[in-house]
């Protein structure tokens, strides 16, 4: 049976028994997708410690739980955002979602380490959730819903991985570590009941082959790259395999280019890259992983250090997890406004006023940290820069690109923001670690150091915001690439 394709996104399509799809029950299923991926991203983060030692694993080994997901999520987000605009987004959320659920149970049971590895593992795959509910919202929701619901469901990854850094210490104070697998389950339950039942197929599509080529040089790629990023600390950043794989992973890059511009029907449509709208979206989201979370490892880190120390808070895991609270809700508040922002003035407004609140949420504590204040109201600067940036990126590749290249589109975004947030992590890691006592410790000149790095990068962001187009080039550009849309959403 041939599938047609229809290029312009036509709004809610009718079901097949002639009612209208629920946009609310829709919105609400993929919402509790992303939040139980987000969610498991950084869930298990600080409880990295607790699970090494209950499986008896050293630490570098534990590390392979954030690592195999990360890896995993960066090598089969493009491919699976590419199948869903091939044969529907729907069947292809579905089967994420499955081995989603999969992952997180085999987790949760997981006796040793690398049962829980392969359980992390299958997790990642569920990186896709992102492209395909954005396609799915895309192509399903009436026009003027559209804008301010992807705000939303690109605020609630931010907020999913805030709120992993936020429950994973009472969960593992009050339950085990088991839980922070058997909790995010049962959201994926929801979210799996709701696409079979609840969610109609998408008509929207792009036939085809799956480029087998350009998606073996695309992994060896992201995998030599991540996990130079990810081991470089334990390996030394002058070793001969960090180095060789950061190598490997430049060179099959470029050959993925190469490769990408010679097929039919390549993977991702490299060229994509050259329209302004999506390249600074991906600068954008690049800086905004980094930031968010060298969020996440300075914060807690410095509100966890004693008192004792001069520059310490002396919190706990649970007190300090619950300093991040400003920065989720402000994350919820930030995306759908980013949303209405999108409709009425186009996304490089809020994108900007994203850039702008996450430099100025860096440059408060990279000046002084010595006061709580400092810390909440940089938290509160930095959901906002979040929920603003996040979401006009999202909108601003869905005003720059074809309907039916949406799924891969915004399948590079994702991954670029996953590569993003892996060199945050190790960065600041990496500067907290060289900036230690003798007795471990870090030292106050470590903040101060890592605060000034996250500004320097975000900085990036501002430019690119200011660079991205405005609503007027994006109407001209949209006329060029086939998006019939903009104008809608625009009035």
């Amino acid at each position: 049976m041939t599938e047609t394709m229809e290029s312009p996104r036509t709004g809610s399509h009718p079901t097949t028994d002639g009612h209208r799809p629920n946009s609310t029950a829709i919105i609400v299923y993929l919402s509790l997708g992303g939040l139980s991926f987000a969610v498991l991203q950084s869930l298990v983060a600080p409880a990295l410690s607790t699970i090494g030692k209950d499986l008896g694993a050293s630490t570098s080994a534990t590390s392979w739980v954030l690592t195999a997901y990360l890896l995993s999520a960066s090598v089969l987000t493009p491919i699976l955002g590419r199948l869903g605009d091939m044969v529907g987004k729907r069947k292809v959320l579905i089967v994420v979602l499955s081995i989603l659920l999969v992952g997180a149970v085999l987790a949760a049971l997981a006796p040793n380490l690398g049962t829980l590895i392969v359980g992390r593992a299958l997790q990642g795959a569920a990186g896709a959730v992102m492209p395909l509910s954005i396609g799915i919202v895309r192509d399903e929701l009436p026009k003027e819903k559209v804008s301010v619901t992807i705000g939303l469901l690109s605020a609630i990854f931010g907020i999913g991985a805030g709120v992993g850094i936020v429950a994973a210490g009472p969960i593992v104070e009050h339950l085990s570590w088991h839980w922070l697998f058997w909790l995010p389950a049962v959201l994926v339950v929801i979210a799996l009941l709701g696409a079979i039942f609840g969610m109609p197929e998408s008509p929207v599509r792009k036939p085809g082959r799956l480029d087998t080529v350009g998606t073996g040089v695309l992994a060896v790629s992201l995998v030599a790259i991540l996990l130079a990023i990810s081991e470089g600390e334990t390996w030394g950043w002058g070793d001969g395999k960090t180095v060789g794989l950061l190598a490997l992973g430049a060179v099959a890059l470029v050959a993925f280019v190469v490769v990408e511009l010679r097929v039919a029907e390549p993977l991702i449509d490299v060229r994509l890259f050259a329209v302004r709208g999506v390249w600074t979206a991906h600068v954008v989201a690049l800086v905004f992983g980094f930031a968010m979370f060298g969020t996440f490892v300075l914060v807690p880190t410095l509100l966890q250090l004693p008192t004792a120390v001069g520059y310490g808070f002396g919190k706990d895991v649970t007190e300090a997890g619950l300093f991040l609270l400003p920065t989720v809700i402000m994350m919820v508040v930030a995306g759908p406004i980013a949303g209405v922002l999108v409709r009425k003035v186009g996304p490089k407004t809020p994108m900007l006023i994203g850039g702008v609140a996450i430099v100025a949420a860096f440059v408060i504590p990279a000046i002084s940290h010595a006061e709580l204040w400092q810390v909440v109201v940089s938290g509160v600067l930095t959901g906002i820069g979040i929920g603003m940036a996040l979401a006009a990126c999202s909108n601003a590749i869905i005003e720059s690109v074809p309907a039916n290249q949406t799924g891969e589109a915004i399948s590079a975004n994702t991954v670029v923001r996953t590569i993003g947030s892996s060199v945050g992590t190790a960065v600041i890691a990496a500067l907290i670690t060289s900036h230690s006592t003798a007795q471990g410790l870090p030292q106050d000149d470590a903040f101060t150091i890592g605060f000034w790095a996250c500004t320097g990068v975000a900085v990036l962001a501002v430019v690119a915001a200011l660079i991205a187009p405005s609503m007027r080039a994006l109407r001209a550009s949209a006329a060029v690439h086939g998006v019939t849309d903009l104008d809608e959403v625009a009035s």
